[in-house]
């Protein structure tokens, strides 16, 4: 008499080719699998390197913004939503009233500029020739050429002919969006987080954006002063190219410890070309305007505001500028304050929590 089926024991569980069998070697296997996740995880932020500086642009600009709405509700009694558009509405005005009423100025002293500094470079090797340096006019004039396709990019967008327009749309249609509901942002991120970490993120959140608030009102007002300065004394003295000057001083003020030289670089440049004297005034001006932003303005800010190393922000802007461009140097003080601040607050949660 036959056996029914369900009265058969099951066969002994074998093997397959892709199990492991010794305890060992599968939890060696475990951490494998989770080393090669995390290379895979930075070789994807490698790759989607630019889209995540444009959304971090995008989170800069909300700051701006949203900075800008808390200092007019200081003044003016009305709801977050209205502020922001008048935000928006100011900022769209002075960039019309730049490009309508000194755009084609602008324009022209940008088309100039770029044979101004090429004639003015040339005479300083004359110079230095003439004193006995040996300098090789061909290497330098080739480093020059390239210093100016910057130069002249950088002078093409403040004349209104814009470079990267996708990314700029794209930044700033995203920092309108980040502004108008910040809120519903960050609780979208806290709910992919653990339970018990939601509160320690929505704390480190809070604090990151009070910072680049405060970080980046600094630099507006650094800008600002910088740039109006320059223009109002150029333009006293009767420097060519004043406007294009100030504004130039105004835009690189953004970039702390490198914006500077290379504004301060071209004014001088600039006004040697009317003569020793006009020269000597640039010099001046250099020197009065980055004392008063430096000794002033800046210390004003960094008490306020997270306390970074010049050389730590200097270092980090030559790296993000020579793997992202423009972008990546315009980010990078941003970014390392935002590190920054993340780091500290894992340190004091550590020692909150008792953890070595």
């Amino acid at each position: 008499m036959r056996k029914k089926t369900e009265d058969v024991p099951p066969a002994p569980y074998r093997a397959g080719p892709t199990d492991i069998v010794d305890p060992l070697l599968r939890t060696e296997a475990k951490k494998a699998m989770v080393w090669i996740g995390i290379a895979g995880l930075v070789a994807l932020a490698v790759v989607l390197a630019q889209p995540l500086l444009v959304i971090f642009g995008g989170m800069v600009f909300a700051a701006m913004i949203d900075g800008g709405a808390r200092l007019l509700g200081r003044l003016l009694p009305i709801g977050r939503g209205w502020r922001i558009a008048l935000v928006l509405l100011l900022g769209l005005a002075f960039l019309l009233w730049t490009l309508l009423y000194a755009g084609s100025q602008i324009a022209e002293q940008a088309a100039a500029l770029p044979a101004t500094i090429e004639t003015q470079t040339m005479r300083a090797l004359a110079v230095a020739q003439a004193h006995g340096f040996k300098v090789n006019p061909e290497a330098v004039m080739s480093i020059a050429r390239e210093g100016l396709g910057g130069v002249a990019q950088l002078t093409r967008a403040v004349g209104g002919v814009i470079g990267g327009v996708t990314t700029g749309l794209l930044i700033v249609v995203l920092g309108i969006y980040f502004a108008a509901e910040p809120q519903l942002y960050r609780r979208g991120f806290a709910w992919m987080l653990p339970a018990d970490s939601r509160d320690y993120f929505h704390g480190t959140a809070e604090l990151m954006g009070k910072s680049l608030r405060r970080l980046l009102a600094g630099r507006m007002l650094g800008m600002a002063v910088e740039g109006f300065s320059t223009w109002l004394l150029l333009a006293i003295y009767g420097v060519p190219m004043a406007a294009l000057l100030g504004l130039l001083t105004g835009m690189l003020a953004f970039l702390p410890n490198i914006g500077a030289p290379i504004s301060g670089l071209i004014m001088i440049l600039v006004g040697f070309s009317g003569g020793t004297n006009m020269g000597l005034f640039c010099i001046g001006v250099y020197i009065v305007v980055q004392t008063v932003d430096g000794n002033i303005i800046v210390p004003m800010v960094a008490k306020k505001t997270v306390d970074l190393a010049p050389a730590l922000v200097m270092g980090a802007q030559l790296i993000m500028g020579a793997l992202f461009g423009i972008l990546g140097l315009a980010l990078a003080d941003p970014i390392v304050a935002m590190i920054k601040i993340l780091l500290e607050r894992q340190s004091a949660r550590r020692q909150d929590t008792g953890i070595d």
